[in-house]
C-alpha cells in the first residue's frame, strides 16, 4: 500500500510541476510535508541541499530521497518512477503536437501565459528555503516572530553567498561547497 502511496504522490508531483525542478519544490513539500507527513521541515531542508548538491535534476533527486526514507531502495525507485512518468508520456504527446502546430499564434499565446505561473512557483520554493534559513524554530512567521527565532548565522552565510556570487561570479558549485563546509564548521562545533 505504501508503495501505491509513493508512486501516486510522485506522479502527481512530475504531472503537475511545469518549469523544472524548483517549480516542483511546493508541489513536493506538499506531499511530503503537509498531506502525508512523511517528513519534518528539517529533513525536507537538507533533503533540498542534498538533492541540489548531487547531479541531476531536483525533482528527480528529490523523489528518489523521499523514496528511500520512506521505503528503502523499492520506495526509491517507485518514487523516482512517479516523478519521470508523467513528464515521458506528456513531452512524448507536446512534441507531436508542437511540431505539427508550431506556427500557430495561439500556441505561442500559451507559452508565454506559462512563464508568470513558473516564475511565481519558483519564487514560492524560494521563500519557503529563505523562510527555514531566517528562522531557527518551524512555524515562525514575521507577525509572531521574537528576535531569539531568528537565525543571524544563516543570515549572515546567505548575504555573503549572493555578494560572493554577485561580485565575483565564481562557480555556484564552489559556493554551495563552501557554505557546506563554513556550514559544519560554525553548526558542528557550536
Amino acid at each position: 500500500m505504501i508503495y501505491l502511496e509513493i508512486f501516486l504522490s510522485f506522479f502527481q508531483i512530475g504531472l503537475f510541476s511545469f518549469g523544472g525542478g524548483y517549480a516542483a519544490l511546493p508541489l513536493i513539500e506538499a506531499q511530503v510535508l503537509e498531506i502525508h507527513n512523511w517528513l519534518t521541515v528539517e529533513e525536507f531542508a537538507d533533503l533540498l541541499t542534498i538533492s541540489q548538491m548531487t547531479p541531476g535534476p531536483i525533482a528527480i533527486n528529490a523523489s528518489t530521497f523521499v523514496g528511500t526514507k520512506i521505503a528503502g531502495l523499492p520506495g526509491a525507485v517507485i518514487a523516482t518512477i512517479g516523478c519521470v512518468t508523467p513528464s515521458c508520456i506528456i513531452v512524448l504527446i507536446l512534441s507531436y503536437y508542437y511540431f505539427k502546430y508550431k506556427n500557430l499564434s495561439s500556441i505561442q499565446g500559451i507559452l508565454k501565459g506559462l512563464r508568470p505561473a513558473v516564475v511565481s512557483l519558483i519564487a514560492s520554493a524560494g521563500l519557503s528555503i529563505l523562510m527555514l534559513t531566517v528562522f531557527k524554530t518551524e512555524g515562525t512567521t514575521l507577525l509572531n516572530m521574537k528576535l531569539s527565532d531568528i537565525n543571524f548565522v544563516g543570515i549572515i552565510i546567505v548575504a555573503m553567498s549572493v555578494f560572493i556570487l554577485r561580485k565575483f561570479k565564481p562557480d555556484p558549485i564552489k559556493v554551495m561547497l563552501g557554505t557546506g563546509v563554513i556550514g559544519v564548521l560554525i553548526y558542528g562545533i557550536f
